[in-house]
C-alpha cells in the first residue's frame, strides 16, 4: 500500500471535517419575500470575502444531526456558509423557501463559476457543499421518513431487547407464510434463512432477496409511507393537526379533479385543429402540429425510460385491473367565492370535462382502525388508515421483463433452441435483424382484451411504442450476453466461469458445465444491474444535469471516490459493512453508514470481504442495510413518478436510411398504444424508432403540458357510461386515494421549507419584476388559477396545523402561516402534491423535476441500492459469472471505453445505454457516436459545462427541431 493510499481516509475524514461545519447553527427567518441581494464587490474582493465567511463557518461548529423532526435542516444554511460557498449570489433565495445550494459556485452552467484567475478552488467549495447539504438531507430523510406499513413500525420506535429501532436488522413479520410453497425450504417454524437454490438468484417474486428476512420486497407486500401515519389521508381529518390544517374543506372530489386537470394542466394549443386533440392529422401527417413546453436537455426516450421502469417497481393493480367498485371522477363542482357550487352546462362546455367519467377503486389491503400505542408522551398509529399491496417486487430486478408471478411468467417466452435466451422471432417483411423482435401475445397467454396484438412480455399494461422499443432493446441484450459467454465456452470450456452452486460450493463449475437455467439467472442479474446502472449514472444525472448531481449519482454507484485507490475503497467498505453495519448503535447503523457509503459508493458494499462464503448468511447479506424499516416502495414515491406531461401528443418520426434531420412524419402516441404499438414498431423497425424517440426533445414537467390525448383517453376495460378518463385527474385522484398529503404538509414531512401564499411558487427572481413584465405573465397566471381553484379562508392563529416543523422563533406552526391573525390567506394547505410539485417555477439548474420530487428521490434512490444484496454483497462472480461482473462494471463485453473528450471537465467511461444500443441496433453507431448520454437528445450540441441551450451539433443544422 502506497504512502498516499494511507492517507487517503484520514483526507477523506478531514474533507467530512471541513465540510460538516458549513451546515452552521445560524437558520435565515422565513419571508415570504427575497429582498434584493447586495451589490458585488469585484471578483477577487468576493473571494477574499468568501474565505473570510469560511473561516466564520468552522468557527460555528458543527450543525449536529436533529435529534426531532421538527428542527431539521431543511436545506438552508448560514450566511457565512452561503457566503463561503457562493459568495454574494447565495444570498438570494436565503430568504425564500427553495433550498440553498442551486446558488453556490459550479452548481449551474458556466455563468455559476468565478469570475477569477484561481476558479477551481471555489467551484471545488460549491460543489462540495451542494454535495455536503444533500448527503445531510440523506442522513436526516433515512432518520425522520421511513414508515413501514408491514407490523414492523411499533418496533422501529421502540426498539427491541434493548437495540434502537434503526438499527434492527431482522422482523418476524418478514417471514415467509405457511402459504408460501418455499416456507419448508427456508426454515418453516424455526429461524428463517434462505439457502441454497432460493440465493442464487432473482426469485420470481421476489423472496430471498435478503436471506434474513424472506419476504421483504416480495408481491403482494404494502407499500410504505415516507409521511407520518397521522398525516396520511388528510381529506379524513384523523387528528387535530388535519382538521385545523384543512378546514373541512377536503373530500376525494374537492377541489373538483377535472376542473383543475382543465384548468390548471392542459397544453394550450396555438394551432387546435392540426393537434385535433392529441390526435393528429390523417395518415400522420408532417403538417400536424401540438404545442408542448420542451426540456432542451432531455429526450423522450427518457419519457418511455421511466415508464419502463415503474412497470419494474409497484403497481396497484392486479394484471391491469383494480377493485369492482367504481366512482365519479369529478366535472362536478367549482369553487366560487370559496363555496363549491355545481358546474353549469356551459361550464362542463367550456372546460371540456365529462361528467359521465368514472373509474375503479384501488384494491385495498387493510382499511381497519389501525392500532396505536405510546412510546414516551406520544402515541403513535402502527400503520397508516387503509393500506395498499404492491402487486410487483419492489426490487430493481427488470420484473416487467422476467415476471413477478405465476400469471406473468406465462407471458416470458424462452427460446426453445437455447433456453439460456429469450425468444425473439424474425419478421416475415419489415426489418429483418439477425436479433429479431419479440414474440406476440398467443391464444393461450394470459392477458386482458385490450393487450390482443400485443407483444408478449411480463408486464403487458399500458403498452407503447417506448415500452415496445425498450422491451425488445433489453431482451436483446440478455441475448447479447448469453452469445457472448457461448463464445467464451468455445474458446476455453474447461475454464471457471466463476458461478458457484450454494449446495455444493467447492465444485469449480467451468464454462462447459453451466447449465441453461443458470446461465439464464445470471444473464438476468446482469440486466438488471445494467438497468439500474443505467438509471443511477446516465437517466438520472441528465432528468438532474449539473455538477453536484454528475459527482452524487457516480458517487452512489462508484464512491465519491471514484475508481482511484482499490486499498482505500476496500478499507471504507470494510468499515461500512463490519463496523457500522453490524452495530447495534443507531447513530452508527444509520448516519455515520450512509455518510461513510459515500466514500466507496452503494454498489458493491461488501462484495469483496475476505472471507466471504456463499453458504452464509452473513456473506451473502453482508453489505445491505435497510435501517430498521424492511424495504418496499412508499406511497409517496410513486406519486412523485407521475411524470405525464413527459410525453408529447406527437412522435417526430424520422427514417435513418434517408435523412435523420428530416421529420417525415408526425405520429400521435395514442396511435402507438396496445396492439398498435406492436405493428408500429415491426413497420418502422428499431432503429427508426431509436432515432425518433432519441432526437425528439420531451415535455417539461410544468403547469399547462399534460398531453391532450391523455386528457380524453379511451380504455375499453372501463365499465362506465363513457369509457373514458382524464388521466391528469386520476393522477390527482389516486394521490388522495392512496393517502398522500396535500403539498405544503409534503414538503414539511419531508424536511422542506413550507410556503406561505400561492405567490410563493414563483420565481423569486421573476416575482421581484415589475407586475405588467412579460416574463412575470405567465408565472403570475398560474398564481392566480392556483388562487381559483382552491381558495382562501380567514385564517386562526390559535389552531396549529402541524408538528412537522417549528417557527424560526420554535413556536408552532399555525392557521395563519406567519400573517396577522384574521387575515384571508391563500388555501396553500388544499394544494394537491401532484399540482403543486408542477408549479414550482424556481428550479436548480437543470433539474427536470422540482425541488419537492428530489427530495423523495435522495431516499429512496439510494435505499433501493442500500437494500438489495445484488447490488452490494452478492455482486460477485459466485452469482453473476465472471463475465457478468466483468460486463456490469464495463459497460458491455472487454474492457470499459472511454469517451472522446472531457465531457463537462471529466474522463469517462462510454455510458452504459450507449453500448447497449450500438451493441443491439448497430445500424445507430454512426448517430451515436458523438453523443455522451442517450437521454440528451441525440442532435444537439452540449456546449461548455452544463449549457441547457438548444442548438445543433454539427451535421444536424438542417433538422427542423432548431428551427421552432
Amino acid at each position: 500500500m502506497t504512502k498516499l493510499s494511507l492517507q487517503a481516509p484520514l483526507y477523506l475524514l478531514l474533507a467530512l471535517a471541513a465540510l460538516l461545519p458549513s451546515l452552521a447553527h445560524a437558520q435565515p427567518t422565513q419571508k415570504p419575500t427575497q429582498t434584493a441581494p447586495a451589490a458585488k464587490p469585484n471578483p477577487q474582493q468576493q473571494e477574499v470575502d468568501s474565505l473570510a465567511a469560511c473561516v466564520k463557518a468552522v468557527l460555528g461548529g458543527i450543525r449536529p444531526i436533529a435529534n426531532t423532526r421538527d428542527v431539521r435542516f431543511e436545506g438552508k444554511v448560514s450566511e457565512a456558509n452561503a457566503l463561503c460557498r457562493g459568495g454574494q449570489q447565495s444570498l438570494q433565495f436565503r430568504l425564500t423557501p427553495w433550498v440553498d445550494w442551486q446558488t453556490y459556485w459550479g452548481t449551474g452552467d458556466m455563468s455559476s463559476l468565478p469570475n477569477i484567475l484561481l476558479k477551481n478552488g471555489p467551484a471545488f467549495r460549491g460543489v462540495t457543499g451542494a454535495l455536503t447539504d444533500l448527503e445531510f438531507q440523506r442522513i436526516e430523510l433515512i432518520k425522520f421518513n421511513l414508515f413501514d406499513n408491514a407490523g414492523t413500525f411499533q418496533e422501529y420506535i421502540s426498539g427491541r431487547n434493548g437495540t434502537g429501532g434503526p438499527a434492527l436488522k431482522v422482523w418476524p413479520e418478514m417471514r415467509l407464510p405457511k402459504t408460501d410453497p418455499n416456507y419448508a425450504a427456508v426454515g418453516g417454524d424455526g429461524t428463517q434463512v434462505c439457502k441454497g437454490d432460493l440465493v442464487r438468484g432473482r426469485t420470481l417474486t421476489g423472496i430471498c432477496n435478503d436471506v434474513k428476512n424472506p419476504l421483504m420486497g416480495s408481491n403482494g407486500t404494502p407499500f410504505a409511507h415516507n409521511v407520518e401515519f397521522e398525516t396520511a389521508f388528510p381529506d379524513r381529518g384523523a387528528n387535530e393537526y388535519t382538521r385545523n390544517r384543512h378546514g373541512g374543506r377536503l373530500s376525494l372530489l374537492e377541489p373538483d379533479p377535472q376542473v383543475i386537470s382543465r384548468v390548471l394542466l392542459t397544453r394550450q394549443q396555438s394551432t387546435p385543429d392540426t393537434c385535433n386533440a392529441g390526435f393528429g392529422l390523417p395518415n400522420n401527417s408532417p403538417n400536424a402540429n401540438c404545442d408542448y413546453q420542451k426540456a432542451t436537455f432531455f429526450n423522450v426516450l427518457a419519457a418511455y425510460w421511466i415508464q419502463f421502469m415503474t412497470h419494474d417497481w409497484f403497481s396497484h393493480m392486479e394484471d391491469g385491473h383494480n377493485g369492482p367498485q367504481y366512482f365519479d371522477v369529478g366535472c362536478k363542482t367549482k369553487l366560487v367565492n370559496n363555496v363549491e357550487v355545481p358546474l353549469t352546462p356551459e361550464d362542463i362546455q367550456q372546460l371540456g370535462c365529462r361528467p359521465g367519467d368514472q373509474v375503479d377503486k384501488t384494491l385495498v389491503d387493510q382499511d381497519t382502525a389501525p392500532n396505536t400505542f405510546k412510546v414516551g408522551d406520544k402515541t403513535y398509529m402502527t400503520r397508516a388508515a387503509e393500506t395498499f399491496t404492491n402487486t410487483n417486487t419492489a426490487w430493481w430486478d427488470s420484473s416487467q421483463i422476467y415476471g413477478f408471478d405465476d400469471e406473468s411468467l406465462k407471458r416470458v417466452k424462452r427460446d426453445p433452441a437455447d433456453p439460456a435466451k429469450l425468444l425473439l422471432v424474425p419478421l416475415p417483411g419489415g426489418d429483418l435483424s439477425a436479433s429479431g423482435y419479440l414474440p406476440v401475445l398467443g391464444p393461450d397467454d394470459p392477458q386482458q382484451p385490450q393487450w390482443a396484438g400485443q407483444e408478449s412480455v411480463a408486464f403487458p399494461d399500458n403498452w407503447t411504442i417506448g415500452l415496445s422499443f425498450l422491451h425488445n432493446l433489453f431482451v436483446r441484450e440478455h441475448n447479447s450476453f448469453v452469445t457472448e459467454f457461448r463464445n467464451q465456452a468455445k474458446l476455453a470450456p474447461n475454464k471457471d466461469c466463476g458461478l458457484r452452486d450454494p449446495s455444493n460450493p467447492k465444485r469449480v463449475i467451468r464454462y462447459k458445465d453451466i447449465t441453461p437455467d443458470e446461465l439464464f439467472t445470471a444473464a438476468r442479474l446482469v440486466v438488471a444491474a445494467e438497468v439500474a446502472k443505467i438509471h443511477t449514472i446516465e437517466w438520472t444525472p441528465q432528468l438532474l444535469y449539473n455538477e453536484p448531481l454528475y459527482k452524487g449519482m457516480n458517487g452512489n454507484w462508484n464512491g465519491l471516490l471514484g475508481t482511484g485507490d482499490p486499498d482505500v475503497s476496500k478499507a471504507l467498505s470494510d468499515i461500512v459493512t463490519k463496523d457500522f453495519g453490524k452495530s447495534k448503535d443507531v447513530a452508527k447503523a444509520t448516519q455515520w453508514y450512509s455518510v461513510f457509503a459515500s466514500g466507496p459508493g452503494i454498489f458493491g458494499l461488501g462484495s469483496k470481504a475476505q472471507h466471504y462464503d456463499i453458504t452464509k448468511a452473513d456473506s451473502i447479506n453482508g453489505g445491505v442495510n435497510h435501517f430498521g424499516s424492511p424495504f418496499n416502495f412508499p406511497e409517496e414515491f410513486t406519486s412523485v413518478y407521475r411524470l405525464h406531461p413527459l410525453i408529447p401528443d406527437l412522435i417526430e418520426y424520422r427514417d435513418l436510411s434517408k435523412d435523420p434531420n428530416q421529420i417525415i412524419e408526425k405520429v400521435p402516441v395514442i396511435s402507438t398504444f396496445e396492439g398498435k404499438a406492436t405493428d408500429a414498431m415491426h413497420l418502422g423497425g428499431m432503429a427508426n424508432w431509436g432515432l425518433s424517440l432519441g432526437r425528439q426533445r420531451l415535455g417539461a414537467l410544468v403547469l399547462h403540458n399534460h398531453p391532450q390525448f391523455m386528457q380524453n383517453i379511451t380504455l375499453p376495460r372501463l365499465d362506465t357510461p363513457t369509457k373514458q378518463i382524464d388521466l391528469a385527474a386520476l393522477d390527482i385522484i389516486r394521490d388522495r386515494e392512496h393517502g398522500v398529503p396535500r403539498f405544503n404538509e409534503f414538503r414539511r414531512q419531508y424536511g422542506l421549507r413550507q410556503l406561505t401564499s400561492y405567490d410563493d411558487f414563483m420565481d423569486p427572481d421573476v416575482r421581484a419584476l415589475p407586475a405588467d413584465d412579460p416574463t412575470r405573465k405567465p408565472q403570475q397566471q398560474a398564481v392566480d388559477e392556483l388562487r381559483q381553484l382552491y381558495g382562501t379562508h380567514t385564517c386562526d392563529a390559535s389552531k396549529v396545523i402541524t408538528d412537522a416543523q417549528l417557527n424560526e422563533d420554535g413556536t408552532p406552526i399555525n392557521d395563519c402561516l406567519g400573517h396577522p391573525n384574521g387575515s384571508v390567506i391563500d388555501n396553500i394547505e388544499d394544494v394537491d402534491t401532484v399540482v403543486g410539485y408542477l408549479a414550482e417555477f424556481r428550479r436548480p439548474h437543470g433539474f427536470a423535476i422540482s425541488e419537492t420530487q428530489f427530495v423523495v428521490f435522495i431516499l429512496n434512490a439510494s435505499r433501493r441500492l442500500f437494500s438489495d444484496r445484488f447490488f452490494t454483497s452478492s455482486f460477485r462472480p459466485e452469482f453473476y459469472t465472471q463475465l457478468g461482473v466483468d460486463w456490469v462494471t464495463n459497460n458491455g463485453p472487454g474492457p470499459a471505453q472511454i469517451e472522446k473528450g472531457e465531457p463537462n471537465g471529466h474522463t469517462q467511461p462510454v455510458s452504459p445505454l450507449k453500448r447497449i444500443l450500438t451493441r443491439n441496433i448497430p445500424e445507430l453507431k454512426a448517430e451515436l457516436d458523438p453523443v455522451v448520454n442517450a437521454f440528451d437528445p441525440w442532435a444537439r450540441d452540449r456546449g461548455e459545462y452544463y449549457s441547457l441551450a438548444w442548438k445543433p451539433r454539427p451535421g444536424a443544422e438542417s433538422d427542423p427541431a432548431f428551427k421552432q
